[in-house]
C-alpha cells in the first residue's frame, strides 16, 4: 500500500520532471546519441491491437511514445497519462493533426482513472522506476487492460551489474549528472536518474515481479548489451493461462460490479481485477467523458469524407431527367402520328391517278357504246 513516504516521493518526482520539461527531449536525444528514438520504436513494435481500439501510454512525458503509437497504429486512440503537467503541456505542442486521436490525462499510475478492460495495451518508457510501490501500478494496469492485453515496458538495465566493463556505470554515476547540470541547470534530476537505475531490479528480477503481480507470458529482450530492456507481459484471458517462464499463477480477485463508467465503454470478457482506488473510481467518469468527446472529434473530422454521398445526389436526380426524356420520347410518337396525314397526303396522288385512269377508261369505253348505239339506230 502507498504510504506518506510514497506520496511524498511521487510529489517530489513530479516537481522534478516539471522543472526539466523544457530540456527533457534534447537531453534524452543528446545523452543517448539518438538511440532513445530507436528504442521507443522497438517498444511500440511489441504492442498488439485488440478489441477496444485504445492504447494507454503511461508516464507519457512529452509524448514521444504516444506519437510513435499513432504512427505505427494510425487508427488507434491513445491516452497519454503522466503526473507532471509541464511534461504533458510540452508534449501537446507536438500533436498537430493527432490532437483528435490523443487525449492527455494528468493522473498517477497508482490510481489510473479508467474503467476495467478499457485499453488493449499499456506502454511505459523509462517511467516504471519512478512509481513506488510498483505493485500498485501493476494492479491498476491489469485492471484497465482488456483480456489478452499487453504491458510493454522500456527501462534501463540495473547498474548493479557491470556493463561494458563498468563503462556504463561510470557514465551513469559521473558523466550523466554533470552534463544534466550544465545543460538543464538541474543536476539533482540526473543524479536521481543514476540513483534509481542503480536501485532498480535486474531484468530477471523484474520478470519475477510481473509474474507475482498476475501477468502471464512474461519475457524480456535486452538491447545494447542490457543497457536497456524491453519487457512484455500479458493479462490472462482465462484462469487456464500459464506463464511463459514457469511460475504458479496467483489467485484471481473477484470481479467488481459494473459501474456507469464501465458500462459506457465496450464490454469485455471476464478478467482478473483488483479493487480500484477511490480516486480512480471517481475520476474514471471524467476520463470516460473525454473518451466520448475524442470519439466524436474523430468522427467529426471524418465527416467531410462522408458527405460524398450527398454530392452524388445529382446522380440520383438523373433518373428524373431520364423520365422527362422518356416522357418527351413518348410524346414524339404523337408527333409522328400527326405527320401520318403527310403520308396519306402522299398517297392521295396515287389515288387521283387511279381515279384518272378509271375516268380515261370510261371515256374510252364511252365511244364504243356510242358507236354501237349509232349502228343500232
Amino acid at each position: 500500500m502507498s504510504t506518506p513516504d510514497h506520496n511524498e516521493h511521487a510529489g517530489r518526482v513530479s516537481g522534478m520532471f516539471g522543472r526539466i520539461a523544457g530540456w527533457y527531449d534534447f537531453l534524452n536525444h543528446f545523452l543517448s546519441l539518438g538511440l532513445d528514438i530507436v528504442w521507443r520504436r522497438r517498444l511500440v513494435r511489441a504492442v498488439r491491437p485488440g478489441p477496444t481500439g485504445r492504447f494507454l501510454d503511461l508516464a507519457a512525458g512529452t509524448m514521444d511514445v504516444t506519437l510513435e503509437l499513432r504512427r505505427q497504429h494510425p487508427t488507434a486512440l491513445v491516452l497519454a497519462m503522466d503526473f507532471a503537467l509541464p511534461m504533458l503541456q510540452k508534449g501537446k505542442t507536438k500533436l498537430a493533426h493527432n490532437r483528435f486521436a490523443v487525449q492527455p490525462v494528468l493522473a498517477d499510475g497508482r490510481a489510473i482513472p479508467l474503467p476495467e478492460g478499457s485499453v488493449d495495451a499499456v506502454t511505459i518508457a523509462f517511467g516504471i522506476r519512478n512509481i513506488l510501490p510498483r505493485q500498485e501500478a501493476y494492479a491498476e494496469i491489469l485492471r484497465v487492460l482488456a483480456p489478452d492485453g499487453r504491458l510493454c515496458i522500456l527501462e534501463f538495465g540495473s547498474s548493479r551489474r557491470p556493463i561494458w566493463k563498468g563503462l556504463y556505470n561510470f557514465y551513469l554515476n559521473r558523466l550523466l549528472p554533470l552534463v544534466g547540470r550544465v545543460i538543464s541547470g538541474d543536476g539533482e534530476a540526473y543524479s536521481y536518474l543514476a540513483d534509481t537505475i542503480g536501485a532498480f531490479p535486474t531484468a530477471d528480477e523484474l520478470v519475477g515481479e510481473l509474474q507475482a503481480a498476475g501477468f502471464v507470458n512474461v519475457a524480456h529482450e535486452p538491447l545494447m548489451s542490457g543497457i536497456v530492456n524491453i519487457h512484455v507481459a500479458e493479462k490472462p484471458r482465462s484462469t487456464g493461462d500459464t506463464y511463459f517462464i514457469g511460475a504458479t499463477q496467483p489467485p484471481r480477485a473477484k470481479a467488481t460490479e459494473t459501474t456507469p463508467a464501465q458500462a459506457a465503454l465496450p464490454p469485455h470478457g471476464p478478467a482478473p481485477v483488483s479493487e480500484p482506488p477511490a480516486s480512480a473510481e471517481h475520476a474514471s467518469t471524467n476520463v470516460t467523458a473525454g473518451l466520448r468527446a475524442m470519439d466524436q472529434a474523430v468522427k467529426a473530422k471524418a465527416a467531410p469524407k462522408k458527405k460524398a454521398p450527398a454530392k452524388a445526389k445529382p446522380s440520383a436526380q438523373t433518373p428524373q431527367k431520364k423520365t422527362t426524356a422518356a416522357k418527351t420520347a413518348k410524346k414524339t410518337p404523337a408527333k409522328k402520328a400527326t405527320t401520318t396525314p403527310k403520308a396519306t397526303g402522299k398517297a392521295t396522288p396515287k389515288a387521283k391517278a387511279a381515279s384518272g385512269k378509271k375516268a380515261e377508261s370510261k371515256k374510252k369505253a364511252a365511244p364504243k357504246t356510242s358507236g354501237a348505239a349509232k349502228k343500232k339506230g
